[in-house]
Order: structure tokens, then sequence, then C-alpha cells
């Protein structure tokens, strides 16, 4: 056991203290908002993450001091709130009622019609106004893909976020009570497991990865809860029961990025909007693939451990580190093993984790010079979508144009994200060449029986599969293959 064992989570919510003693693991952020604080500005849209309605700021300290992001409340659970602080939309406004500078720059352009998704929305250009005060068109863009709005229309919103562009944030009372908000979670995280007992189970948030070891050991059938950007909609569409809940988005030390020149180190607890840049720096081509994983609220949640972890045949994140070789770093008890990212994935919803075992880490080589490496997602819609198909690309070719070593590995053609072994025997040793790639693609029906479903058919995903290899041969030869936005949106890449 810990040194500590406190029984109550405690957070800022707004300008108050909270100490809560009986929660659910199950309950949401956007539940206790609006059940039991009362503060309806937050909306209950989708429910599932999807439509930014529900957008809140949360406030956490971590490897670069305090942080504020914005999270979906409706896959947020109250459990991960320990030492944060919650800022919803009802914070804006001054003592005298008067708008915040956002807010009416919202109704200066006209940028509301029924209301509903603004004060989602609002939060978010809040959220950036805070990081990026002159933030230009495409970073205001890429901020409000987690924000839908059925009748408005974005001209105008975007409009508005453009004439807060450039002005100065000095005085806003997030700004000004930083340091004091950031001394006050400091006191708040104590170290100290918390474990809290209510009617419908046991919420756990572990004071230390060593912590989480013990924990696990002691509750192997618990449900870990890093982002909750799947866990979330197991309880809101599926009503899961995930009790006891461990949450660990509180553990720095799973929160650590770390490079030597021949690939980057994750911890588990790294978010995408954390790893991006070091990702996209290092491997452009996934920062391309990251922006379109779900809106930027999802991204500030979801974590690349949680996404491995989970095993999901359609995550976004496995298909690309397969391809590039990752290595998986797993620790139960304080034992650690590292396999091969491809080799942790047995079966639809089987992983090769044991009982108590958890994601430490990944590591994740950078393709060395040469290497051809090219990622394509395809989905109904571009932005914020789960793919139908999710494509990796790796190549290497020997000095007289043969192909050297291959590895492609793809997500929703099988149980499991997996690789086309029999595609890449067919073109190693061989020429890289149009004829070769061509009689290659018949080797996916021996990889891959894909299924069909809402999102795609069999037969849509297999000749999509075949033409994406065509597709990064053409791109290898240098030739430009355009897919514009005007097409069928299932063509997008």
């Amino acid at each position: 056991m810990p040194d500590a064992v406190r029984h109550e989570l405690r957070f800022i919510l707004n300008s108050e203290v909270v100490h809560l003693k009986d929660v659910a693991p199950t309950l949401t952020l956007l539940d206790f908002l609006r059940l039991q604080r009362r503060l309806t500005g937050t909306k209950e849209g989708c429910a599932e993450g999807d439509c930014g309605a529900c957008t809140v700021l949360i406030g956490r300290l971590g490897t670069k001091g305090l942080v504020y992001e914005t999270v979906n409340a409706c896959i947020r659970f109250v459990g991960s709130l320990d030492a944060c602080h919650v800022v919803t939309v009802e914070h804006l406004a001054d003592l005298n009622g008067n708008l915040h500078p956002i807010q009416q720059a919202m109704v200066d352009f006209h940028g509301s019609q029924c209301g509903f998704c603004t004060p989602g929305i609002v939060m978010s250009l809040y959220g950036l106004w805070l990081e990026t005060p002159t933030a230009d068109a495409a970073r205001i863009e890429k901020t409000l893909q987690g924000n839908l709005c059925r009748c408005t229309g974005y001209e105008a919103i975007l409009n508005a976020a453009e004439a807060m562009s450039g002005t100065d944030n000095s005085s806003d009372k997030l700004v000004v009570t930083h340091e004091a908000i950031s001394q006050k979670l400091s006191e708040l995280s104590d170290g100290s497991r918390v474990e809290i007992d209510s009617p419908s189970g046991k919420t756990i948030v572990p004071g230390s990865v060593d912590d989480l070891a013990e924990v696990l050991e002691a509750y192997p059938e618990a449900t870990v809860v890093a982002g909750s950007t799947d866990v979330g909609l197991w309880v809101t569409k599926h009503m899961h029961d995930i009790a006891p809940a461990v949450f660990i988005g509180n553990l720095v030390e799973l929160q650590t990025i770390s490079e030597d020149g021949t690939g980057i180190t994750l911890g588990a607890g790294v978010t995408y909007t954390d790893a991006f840049e070091a990702v996209s720096r290092s491997i452009p081509t996934m920062g391309d693939l990251w922006d379109r994983i779900g809106g930027e609220q999802v991204r500030n949640m979801g974590t690349v451990g949680g996404n491995i972890a989970n095993g999901s045949p359609i995550g976004d994140t496995p298909p690309p580190l397969i391809a590039l070789g990752a290595k998986l770093t797993l620790q139960k008890g304080s034992e650690t093993r590292t396999i091969a990212l491809e080799d942790y994935f047995i079966d639809y919803g089987k992983q090769d984790r044991a009982p108590g075992e958890f994601v430490r880490s990944v590591f994740i080589p950078i393709p060395p010079e040469g290497d051809r490496f090219a990622v394509y997602k395809i989905s109904k819609r571009r932005d914020e979508d789960i793919s139908a198909v999710c494509a990796a690309f790796r190549l290497r070719l020997a000095d007289d144009g043969k192909v050297e070593d291959a590895s492609f590995a793809f997500g929703g053609m099988a149980a499991t994200p997996k690789r086309a072994t029999a595609v890449e025997k067919a073109l190693i040793g061989g020429p890289w060449g149009e004829a070769e790639v061509e009689r290659a693609m018949a080797a996916f029906e021996e990889d891959f029986t894909p299924l069909t479903d809402w999102r795609a058919s069999a037969q849509y995903r297999m000749l999509a599969t075949k033409n994406l290899l065509k597709r990064f041969y053409l791109e290898t030869k240098g030739q430009n293959v355009q897919v514009t936005r005007h097409q069928n949106a299932l063509a997008e890449v």
C-alpha cells in the first residue's frame, strides 16, 4: 500500500474547491455539471465525444506546468479530475454579467443561431485564445474540428474567431490567476492514492506508477482509464459497468517523451496533442494522420498507449506503428518486458497482456534515410471520423531498385491491426515496378477477409486497400495523386 490513502476526490470547479467522497466510477463530468451543479451552459449533444457541445477546459499540472486543454465533458469521468481545474462557460462572464470578448465576437459576427452548440464553440475558441492569441485561419479551423453546428454554417464562426486573433489576453482571469491556480493544484496533488467506494463500485486513482502496478495486482479485473475516449462510450452508449475503475491521467511518469536519434519513446499516458510535435517533426506523415484523429478535444484526452492497449481493429495508431517496427513495453508488478507491437494483437478483443499487466511505453523507430513511408486513412467524413481502412506502407529499395524490405500494415481489414505478409512476400526481392505491384495486389486476398459494416462493405475495403498500394507506388515514383474534398467522402485519404 502507498504511504497515504485518501477517500475523496479534490479538484477546482471554476472558482470553488470541490471535495467528493461519493463518486460512481461511471459518473461523467457532463452529468455532474448539469445534474449536480446545475451548470447547464455545458450541453449534451451526442454523448460520444463527437459534436463538441459539451466542451469545457481542464487545467492540469504536467511536464510543462499548468496547461489548459479542451475536453468533451460527456465522456470525461469525474474520477479523472483529481487535482485538476475544471472551467465551464459560466466562468467566462465578469462579475457585472458582461460577455467575454469571445462571446461578444460571436454576437457581433452572427456566429450563433439556435445557440445549442455555441457554448462548446466558445470554450474551444477560448482554449485556443489562451494558448495562441494570434492564431491564423488554419489553426482556428483545426481547433473547431471537434465542434459541429447544424444551423449557422461555419463562416460566421470563423469570422468571429479571426476577429479575436491578435487581441491581448493578459487581463483574462485564467491568465491573471495562473500562478495561484498552479499553487492550489500542487497542494491538491499530494501523491496519495485515492480510493472511493460507492454503491456503483470502486474508483481508484493511483499515486504513482509503482502504486498503479500494486493496484492492478490487487484488482486484475479493473478497467484502466487513461483518456476515456473509448471507455466513455462503453458507458454512455453501451451502459457497461467499468468498476473497479483505475484512472491514470494524473501519472506524470507515464507522460514522458524522449528521443535518441533512432526513435521516439512515448509513455503510455502521452496524449496525441502532447506527442504531436515530436512525432510530426521526425515522421511528418504521422502528423498528417494525427490531425484527423477525432477533434481537438479527443486528441487532448486520447492517449497513444490507450489506443494500443484497447486493441481495436480500427484504431488509427497501430497500423503505422506496426509498419515502422514499433516496440511495446509492458509492466506487471516490478517486472517489465518488451515485445514487437505487431505481436501484441492476438485476436479480436484479445491481446498479449496478462492479468494485472499494463502498457508502460511504446518505442517508435524513425524510418532510416531512404525508406519510403506513407499512411492513408479512408473515412466517410474527412475530419473527426473513424476509419473504414487505415493503411501504412514502409518500403526499402536496394541500390539496384529491387525491394529489399517491406512492411505494410492495415486497420479495418481483419480482427486485429495486421500486416499484409503475403503482399510483402510477393514484392520483396523483385523490382519495384508497376507490373509487379499490380500482380502483388492479388495477394491481399490471401492476407485479409474483411467484414461488411455500416462504415464500408467488404468489397469496398478490399478494392480500396489494393488501390492504396497502387497509390503508394505512384507517389514513390514522384507522381502526385490528388484526392479532392469534392469527391465521394469514402474516397478521401
